[in-house]
């Protein structure tokens, strides 16, 4: 896609949505028949790291359900309260409300990494990636975020060592989840570690069958030979994706779309957005770009 100025995009992007008036039309959840590609194509979803993290339930699928958003990724430790000191009964609950309503629970998006040197550090990580496991088997989520942070040269360590490390403990958390039927998604996340080709060994080392990728959209995927090179290495892994702005031009939007359709992903690009004082206009205006990015593919 050539480059084009944030105004020449925006009037693109306003031209082929003109019939929908979405600054005006409030959105209602989509019907399959409204789905941007016929055989399915990504669909849309809401992390809610950002823009949510201060809704409870109720409220994020009353918000998603209005803008058009399918699915969700709680972000533990948020106003949402959804965390391993639920109750049985509480545990129900939350299921129940999201399988009575429009909106899927997709993912629980921890905080959990594999790097630390400190052996209790990194046992803490793993035991509390074991509790959410069982927590997102119970409210019929199948998946949860994990991440690495980091590398640790500057405190000596070679990086194959940690990058070893964060493998062997993808592949125990791994065996956890897949006795429960709950998917280990990795964020690629983190200094150094958000690099593709540093990324891409960590998964490489590990042999678990059950550990994914959460592509993360961030802009060193454009280094270290381009997006498009750097996707090649992950694609038959990537299982969850984490999008940013999309009224921004830093990241070739329409490429990384285009690039999906291409492997046939039908999963979800969880929409990770800022906080906003109108979050339901910001919300429906992303939609309209997703959407307007899928129709032109």
């Amino acid at each position: 896609m050539s480059k084009l100025s944030r105004r020449g995009f925006l009037a693109g992007a306003a031209a082929g949505l003109g019939a929908l008036e979405i600054a005006a039309t409030p959105f209602t959840a989509a019907a399959p028949e409204q789905q941007p590609q016929s055989g399915g194509g990504p669909r849309l979803g809401l992390v809610t790291y950002l823009l949510a993290s201060e809704w409870d339930v109720p409220t994020i699928i009353a918000n998603c359900t209005e803008a058009g958003f399918e699915a969700v990724e709680l972000r533990t430790t948020h106003a949402h309260g959804v965390e391993v000191t639920l109750s049985p009964a509480e545990r129900a609950t939350v299921r129940r409300t999201f399988e009575d309503s429009p909106v899927r629970l997709a993912s629980l998006g921890s905080a959990f990494e594999y790097h630390s040197p400190d052996p209790q550090e990194l046992r803490k990580n793993i035991e509390g990636t074991r509790q959410y496991l069982k927590l997102a088997a119970d409210l019929g989520c199948d998946g949860i975020k994990v991440r690495p942070n980091r590398l640790c040269e500057d405190q000596g360590i070679k990086p194959e060592v940690t990058i070893a490390q964060i493998a062997r403990s993808l592949d125990e958390v791994g065996a956890a989840g897949a006795e429960l039927g709950v998917e280990i998604r990795v964020e690629v996340h983190g200094r150094d570690t958000s690099r593709i080709p540093v990324y891409h060994r960590i998964m490489e080392s590990c042999t678990s069958p059950n550990v994914f990728v959460c592509w993360n959209c961030n802009q060193l995927d454009l280094e270290d030979g381009g997006l498009e090179k750097n996707f090649s290495l992950l694609a038959d892994k990537i299982h969850f994706v984490h999008m940013r702005d999309l009224f921004l031009e830093e990241y070739p939007w329409r490429r990384f779309l285009t690039l999906l359709n291409g492997i046939g992903y039908t999963g979800y690009c969880c929409a990770e957005i800022p906080a906003s004082t109108d979050p339901l206009r910001v919300m429906r205006y992303y939609r309209a770009l997703f959407l307007a990015f899928q129709d032109r593919i």
